[in-house]
């Protein structure tokens, strides 16, 4: 069992990191492509040479004579590589250098179990690569038959060397091998690529999945949400209401709704129903969930409040395209009541209190009295408030707001949290002994029809409110208006 979640760990792995092992796997192929083009091109010309006895009376004397031919033959491939073969060779051919113009050139090779000696030159001249090839193998004879002891039966070289495979111009290069470069390229690339994969993931602590969630804490993931491009971010519960995106907002409203209730706070009869959204990081998305979250719910003919509490950066008034100069600030100082700022948004019947004019001490006033018990008179008026809040590690905030709330849903973008921020979030909101609800996890890679179920989002036309307006709420909510 163990064997089989490593290896699927392994290929997970190569799943994420298929990009980069492409990636390495080209630069090898490309880079060994390159150099084969770029290198000089070399041929190869090869002459043969058998060896044999010239004193052969019966058929055990050739036996004897094979056997003394073949033992011989190493020392023969030994010669014909040494100066006294190789100079009169490059003699021959009027090469400058002598014997050692041509040692980088000969190569001899003795044919396992035969008497052939196969003398091969390289060069980038296929012609003379013919013309070294045939010279030493001549030489290889002069020496040879100089050397050996004469035959007694009729005089001179008891073995005779016969050239029986002439060097011819090759037609060929024999180097580069492209082909086998390229292999060896590809091979490299792969394991390569696959040891950087490895290599990067067992650097990257960043929360992507579930189990690896599990390795930093127990609180249970409640909401899992796919990857949107740039040009798409925004309100999809507005913009595109039956998208595999609109759907997970809407599982994350129902684990919402079945949530463990033993674990509100005092005060808060009916559950889980003043909530902060937050996250580890700026710019993991909290804002947009905290949004399409709020629509989520206010679907359900639930009256719903979004309340913008990030007074550092806030965007909720952007997004919607509300008016942000009087908002929860306002309320806050005294300088407006809350029905006079809280502004309808969307046919879905949902509330939005800005975030007003952006304080100097925003965690002393998030803090206050008086923002305890502007969340007293929201849990009496409304079944959900969902504040944006900031994000835990840069300020203060988040943690403080956290304190005062009902429950914390900790968002977590897999591409940007590493595994110590998210233990360092979850710390500073134990500090304060904030709950946390759960933890939803955003922008995770999926293949998206696999979540579709054949709706056609241009066949889908809203002709009227979503809903019966919400008790004590005007008769004809508020036109829906894009996201900005």
């Amino acid at each position: 069992m163990g064997e089989i979640v490593s290896l699927s760990k392994f290929l997970t792995v190569l799943r994420r990191r298929v990009r980069l092992i492409v990636a390495v796997l080209l630069i090898c192929l490309l880079g060994t492509g390159a150099a084969s083009a770029l290198a000089e091109r070399s041929y190869t010309a090869t002459a043969g040479l058998y060896f044999s006895v010239r004193t052969a009376a019966s058929v055990d004397d050739l036996a004897v004579g094979a056997t003394f031919s073949q033992a011989q033959l190493a020392s023969y491939a030994t010669l014909a590589v040494t100066p006294k073969v190789l100079q009169p060779a490059a003699q021959h051919l009027g090469l400058a250098g002598g014997a050692d113009a041509l040692a980088g050139k000969v190569s001899v090779t003795a044919l396992d179990g035969t008497v052939v000696l196969n003398v091969s030159a390289v060069d980038p001249a296929p012609a003379l690569a013919a013309r070294i090839a045939n010279a030493v193998a001549d030489e290889v004879i002069t020496a040879v038959e100089a050397l050996s002891p004469e035959n007694a039966a009729g005089g001179g070289s008891a073995v005779e060397v016969t050239v029986v495979t002439p060097a011819t111009t090759p037609s060929s290069a024999t180097s580069p091998n492209t082909t086998l470069n390229l292999g060896a390229g590809a091979v490299l690339g792969l394991l390569l690529g696959i040891l950087l994969a490895l290599g990067r993931e067992a650097l990257d602590t960043r929360v992507r999945t579930a189990a690896e969630l599990a390795e930093v804490t127990r609180t249970p993931v409640i909401g899992t949400l796919g990857t949107e491009s740039g040009r798409r971010k925004g309100v999809v519960m507005e913009r595109a209401p039956h998208s595999p995106q609109a759907e997970a907002y809407r599982q994350l409203r129902t684990n919402l709704q079945f949530l463990d209730v033993g674990g509100r706070r005092e005060g808060a009869e009916g559950g889980h129903r003043v909530l902060t959204v937050s996250s580890s990081l700026a710019g993991e998305g909290k804002s947009t969930v905290a949004v399409n979250l709020a629509i989520a719910l206010a679907e359900t003919s639930a009256r719903v409040l979004l309340v913008d509490a990030d007074l550092r950066r806030p965007s909720v008034a952007s997004v919607l395209g509300l008016e942000g100069a009087a908002g929860l600030t306002t309320v806050l100082l005294g300088q407006a009541e809350l029905a006079e700022v809280v502004q309808d948004w969307g046919t879905a019947g949902l509330q939005v209190l800005t975030s007003g004019a952006l304080p100097p001490n925003p965690s002393e006033l998030l803090g206050s009295v008086g923002m305890r018990r502007l969340l007293t008179e929201l849990r009496s008026d409304y079944d959900y408030v969902i504040l944006d809040s900031t994000p835990l590690l840069p300020v203060t905030d988040g943690a403080v707001l956290a304190g005062l709330v009902d429950g914390t849903l900790l968002l977590v973008n897999v591409t940007q949290v590493r595994r110590h921020q998210l233990a360092e979030s979850l710390r500073n909101l134990a500090q304060v002994e904030a709950p946390v609800l759960g933890v939803v996890l955003n922008q995770v890679a999926r293949d998206e029809r696999s979540y579709g179920y054949g709706v056609d989002e241009q066949a889908v036309k809203v002709t009227g409110p979503a809903r019966p307006p919400a008790p004590g709420r005007a008769p004809e909510p508020v036109p829906a208006r894009s996201a900005r």
